[in-house]
């Protein structure tokens, strides 16, 4: 068997928790608004790192958030250099980070362009321009232009998140974004329907009535859409909601999906190690506060076992476009897919939803639709 998810971490992740403000659909840990909590999170981060115990080199790097880019000139400098001495990034590194159109100035762009920062996920979400004051969004389409043409002048990875299935949001609309987002040629785009989660203001909104969220046909649609205009503008379909021009995957992404190791930073943070999986404490002051008085950021781990590990595999690997590798899987595991999935398998093999080949079992074009509930099922 397969002992991948006990080799050294080959990527990190790194959670800055600061925005200008909570977009109503957000159920990230973040802090709005709070910015006097920054050289606090900064002397946090370190403690944390401090743990490595010593530099630790990785092929993939990902600041997320949060707004990683909402930071200060001063403070974005000081969180690279600090996370660069305990993650150099080996040759060939994908170094990721998270921005908002709104705010990224010449001044950052060079600041991460000048550390090595070589892709940048910008939250686009929507060039239209009711779809953003729907989603609360603080930019404008027509900044979304510009700050492109900033960043391509020393970064050329781009990749774009958009959301579909807002409220309001007609199919016409959400062509129009994506055609508008594709003639800004980024390298990569990621497609996210819109969930109303629990505890955000929108979960809220829609239980008094004041947001109505689109038909599920209608959501459907969109995501047709996407599945079939963004192959057709020369982005690979490669995992569910992600779609990349040909070498630019997220290969940290990938890291996810491929079961493998990782380590995690910041509050909210999950790690991957040794086959445990642990998260550190959501809340961004409980964080702070057991980190700065000597105690364990963690909140929640758990020891997989080895069906457990098996099983997660599945589910990971039938996200992506190719499926799950029978022999492989059965190599990396020492299960075969179909002594964990009983007759589950053969049911949604039968109904459509997924289709089997010579080496690989993965998701049909109809099963797309519906793979949260093919995931369900089968684990």
């Amino acid at each position: 068997m397969s002992q991948s998810h006990l080799s050294e971490p080959r990527s990190a992740y790194i959670h800055v928790p600061f925005c200008a403000h909570r977009c109503g659909y957000c159920d990230f840990t973040l802090v709005a608004g709070r910015d006097e909590l920054i050289d606090n999170y900064l002397q946090a981060l370190e403690i944390e790192l401090s743990a490595l115990q010593r530099p630790r080199p990785v092929e993939t790097l990902y600041f997320g958030g949060g707004t990683p880019s909402h930071l200060p000139a001063g403070p974005l400098n000081r969180l690279l250099e600090l996370v660069l001495c305990w993650l150099p990034p080996k040759e060939g590194c994908e170094f990721s980070v998270e921005a908002n159109p709104a705010g990224l100035d010449t001044e950052k762009i060079n600041l991460l362009a000048d550390a090595g920062v070589n892709r940048l996920s910008l939250g686009v979400q929507s060039f239209a321009p009711s779809v953003l004051e729907v989603l609360e969004r603080d930019h404008r389409a027509g900044e979304v232009i510009g700050v492109v043409e900033n960043i391509r002048s020393r970064i050329d990875n781009i990749s774009f998140d958009l959301i579909f299935g807002v409220p309001g949001q007609t199919l016409s609309l959400w062509r129009q974004t994506l055609q508008q987002a594709i003639q800004l040629q980024p390298q990569h785009l990621s497609t996210y329907g819109l969930t109303f989660e629990k505890g955000t203001s929108f979960w809220s909104r829609r239980r008094k009535g004041e947001l109505i969220g689109v038909p599920v046909e209608l959501e459907r649609e969109m995501y047709a859409v996407v599945m079939d205009e963004l192959p057709a503008a020369g982005f690979e379909q490669y995992e569910i909601s992600s779609f990349a021009r040909l070498g630019s995957r997220c290969r940290h992404n990938e890291t996810y999906w491929q079961g493998l190791s990782y380590y995690g930073f910041g509050p909210g943070a999950a790690r991957y190690l040794g086959g445990r999986r642990e998260i550190n404490h959501r809340s961004v002051t409980t964080w702070l506060r057991r980190i700065l008085s000597g105690q364990s950021p963690v909140g929640e781990s758990e020891e997989l076992s080895d069906e457990e590990r098996a099983r997660e595999t599945l589910m990971l690997a039938l996200r992506c476009c190719e499926g799950v590798a029978k022999e492989e899987f059965r190599r990396r595991t020492g299960f075969a897919v179909e002594s964990l999935t009983g007759e589950a398998i053969g049911r949604y093999l039968g109904s459509g939803l997924l289709e089997e080949t010579v080496s690989h079992i993965r998701l049909t074009r109809q099963g797309h639709f519906l793979a949260d509930t093919v995931f369900v099922d089968l684990l």
